[in-house]
């Protein structure tokens, strides 16, 4: 199963067809989701619905990638990826420009990479 075939990320990913980053939460407590989940981890309601992200963030952590975990990356090497706390309450990760360091203000952008629609972060 793809991320594109599987439900509880479907949106998520149309969401990155369309340009835009997509977040979980759920409409009995207002909790974000830090991941996609069948319940919310607040409240244990599955009243759970989908939003539209500002990208805005702050990094949480990041990590440089220097050995592509399949063939399709090996042409990024090196790249760094990062764990973002979205301005919504979310956690999400996704690639980012060299260099950004955890406690950076960030905003998400996309890029195309083998046939597919990625979230790049960068400074700002």
């Amino acid at each position: 199963m793809t991320a594109a075939s599987d439900p509880i990320s479907r949106p998520f990913v149309e969401g990155l067809a369309r340009g835009v980053v997509r977040y979980q939460f759920c409409s009995a407590c207002g909790a974000a989701q830090k991941l996609a989940r069948y319940a919310c981890r607040a409240c244990g309601s599955t009243r759970l619905a989908w939003k539209d992200s500002a990208g805005g963030g702050t990094v949480f952590a990041t990590s440089v990638v220097s050995r592509a975990p399949s063939d399709a990356f090996k042409p990024l090497v090196p790249y760094t990826l990062v764990l973002v706390d979205l301005d919504e309450g979310a956690r999400l990760m996704g690639h980012a420009d060299p260099g950004v360091a955890i406690g950076e203000r960030v905003s998400a952008g996309f890029f195309e990479h083998d046939g597919r629609r990625l979230i790049r972060f960068r400074r700002g």
